[in-house]
């Protein structure tokens, strides 16, 4: 079945995909500086907004994170099968509004999609990267039982000086296997 004909639900959330409708809501996490700080694009406009949203709608590895009780979008989940295909592994990443920071919300999506990803898909493995400057995600990792395989240096860059030299940046990956999701 296809993955684009799901929406999930969780205990609080549903799990669905994008709709250009959604642009205020992505607009309200996504114009804001702390948010995107590691993020490899900068903040958006309303006008950006509206066009990814659109974007967002049409790309199979966006999730839109709403409230049950009110379909407001707090968040998103960026799910995606690497390659080769034949490794059967994933890559997870998220973005939250900070007005629902502190409230499990993350993890539980994460959560979802990810036995999703080991029941219905043939996941083996589901990985993520990050900043290590960012203690929130690596902690959001860590709860989600993930563990730490690496640190790499110097890997990227998503940003750059005024005089167009590239601001590199570390990563952690973080990383978990099937068995060890259902154990």
């Amino acid at each position: 079945m296809e993955i684009n004909m799901f929406i999930f639900e969780s205990e609080r959330l549903i799990i669905r995909r994008f709709c250009k409708e959604d642009w205020k809501d992505l607009y309200e996490y996504l114009s804001v500086e702390a948010v995107v700080k590691y993020e490899p694009y900068g903040v958006f406009t309303e006008e950006a907004c509206m066009k990814e949203a659109v974007n967002r709608s049409e790309n199979e590895a966006f999730w839109a994170v709403c409230l049950k009780e009110n379909n407001k979008l707090i968040g998103n989940l960026y799910f995606n099968r690497r390659e080769p295909k034949a490794f059967m592994t994933w890559e997870i990443g998220y973005v939250f509004n900070p007005l629902y920071y502190g409230k499990g919300y993350a993890t539980e999506a994460c959560r979802v999609i990810m036995k999703y990803a080991f029941e219905e898909e043939g996941a083996h493995r589901i990985m993520a990267r990050c900043n290590p400057e960012n203690s929130a995600s690596w902690r959001l990792m860590e709860r989600l039982s993930m563990r730490r395989e690496g640190y790499f240096r110097k890997i990227a860059f998503f940003k750059s000086t005024p005089e167009g030299k590239p601001i590199w940046h570390d990563a952690y990956e973080y990383s978990i296997l099937e068995d060890e999701f259902f154990s």
